[in-house]
């Protein structure tokens, strides 16, 4: 930590602690000295110098013009130190004189009283005083502490004393949740929180928060973007109510169903390799209607009972296993009449394949260089052939190889198809602006054009 740090921490302005270090390597300085120094006019060093003698840090020589001396800058803080020790010793006595007299009896006045069944609420600025309010929650947590860290979140928190009442809480019994956007450059980071704390990974949330117990919220309005500056400008909202409480973390509860456990996720990072679960989606609709409509269960049920009819039973049986051996011999495509959709599925799968092959050719900068680099493998692995061109846009063609496949088999060209466009869509959308458009040519040649913006 620097000094400038530690003046700043103890609680001078930034042209305060500037005019500090530049007096307390000089033996004196008139003012229009030190502002000429600091960059800045007369009038502003003269209200930091007024704030600084006001404190006793900045003595004054009797000259024409008057001068200023501080002395050495460990001194200072020194002097900083003794100051804010005393005013904690007055708060201490005073805190415990009041404790007393609650003791004893004594009626507190009725603007001291709490009205603890509204929601409260303050807004808190500079990161330090943020962190050491959740260092707090930690301390008081009863049951559960959620955190939502974002990019650069466990970053903050391993350099703040919040991270110690975090691993303190979580040892004593509290369930401690990380949720997190994980980053190269901080995921070493995450070794420094206790084993029972459970990370997960999302890339749909890039905010910054706790919650505690659902009684207590933070929510960051505002972050700086270097990630190892000092926050001087970092603002969070802190809200005491347990509605809004509970409505936060049903959001987060809802994020962390579909995050990615911290070993998958950070296998990107460390073994180069992407293993998240694949999640494949289905057609909507209602699934129990196709059911009865492929089992060809038309009647419902009777509102009463009615006397059992074994007969009746046994016919019904047997139209039932009737519906269900017809479509065991119809073939694969036949799982389609239950709305699942082989051809989405094997798509979905071939974009994933498609995702980890970008992600393997992630160190070519150049694009057509990782085009070219895709070819290649596309064509070593016996796929079909790939090619590039510009009119009327930039686009990829595909030329799948194989014979058309017949009625029934499973249809493979989905797989390769989705392959190229998970490819693409990971390497060119999202960052670029670049949007993947596939079409299918008179000849049957899959097409993928990237859409530039303007």
């Amino acid at each position: 930590m620097q000094w400038r740090q530690v003046l700043s921490d103890a609680g001078l302005s930034d042209r305060e602690v500037n005019a500090v270090m530049v007096l307390s390597t000089k033996s004196s300085l008139k003012a229009s000295e030190l502002a000429k120094e600091l960059g800045t006019t007369r009038l502003d060093a003269y209200n930091s110098l007024e704030r600084l003698q006001s404190i006793g840090l900045v003595k004054t020589i009797a000259d024409r013009p008057m001068r200023f001396s501080c002395p050495p800058v460990h001194e200072a803080v020194s002097h900083l130190i003794d100051i804010r020790r005393e005013q904690l010793q007055k708060i201490e006595s005073g805190y415990e004189d009041l404790k007393t007299s609650v003791a004893s009896g004594e009626e507190m006045p009725d603007e001291e009283k709490s009205d603890f069944s509204n929601p409260k609420f303050a807004v808190l600025k500079e990161r330090t005083h943020i962190m050491n309010r959740i260092d707090k929650m930690a301390s008081e947590a009863v049951d559960e502490l959620t955190l939502v860290l974002g990019r650069f979140g466990i970053l903050h928190l391993c350099r703040s004393s919040a991270l110690t009442s975090v691993n303190d809480a979580s040892e004593r019994g509290i369930t401690v949740r990380v949720l997190a956007q994980l980053d190269r450059r901080t995921i070493r980071f995450f070794s420094q929180l206790h084993d029972s704390v459970e990370v997960r990974h999302t890339k749909d949330l890039e905010a910054q928060g706790a919650i505690m117990d659902s009684s207590e919220s933070i929510q960051y309005l505002h972050m700086e973007e270097n990630p190892v500056g000092r926050g001087k400008n970092d603002a969070a909202l802190i809200v005491e109510s347990e509605p809004f409480g509970v409505s936060q973390r049903n959001l987060v509860d809802s994020i962390w169903d579909e995050a990615v456990s911290f070993e998958a996720a950070s296998k990107r990072f460390t073994e180069d390799r992407i293993v998240d679960p694949l999640r494949v989606t289905l057609e909507g609709g209602s699934f129990l209607d196709r059911f009865r409509e492929v089992l060809e269960i038309d009647e419902d049920l009777p509102e009463e009972d009615t006397p059992f009819n074994p007969d009746a039973f046994l016919a019904s049986s047997g139209e039932i296993n009737k519906a269900r051996k017809k479509l065991a011999s119809g073939g694969i495509q036949e799982i389609s009449s239950f709305g699942i959709n082989l051809n989405e599925i094997l798509a979905q799968v071939g974009m994933r394949v498609g995702e980890e092959l970008s992600f393997s050719l992630r160190s070519i900068e150049g694009d057509i260089e990782f085009l070219n680099e895709m070819m290649d493998w596309w064509e070593h692995a016996g796929l079909g052939e790939l090619s590039y061109g510009i009119d009327p846009k930039f686009h990829i063609k595909a030329i799948l190889l194989g014979d058309p496949q017949p009625s029934g088999s499973i249809p493979l060209e989905e797989l390769d198809g989705g392959i190229i466009e998970g490819a693409l869509r990971a390497r060119f959308e999202g960052t670029t602006g670049v949007s993947v458009v596939r079409e299918v040519d008179d000849e049957g040649n899959l097409t993928y054009t990237l859409d530039m913006p303007e």
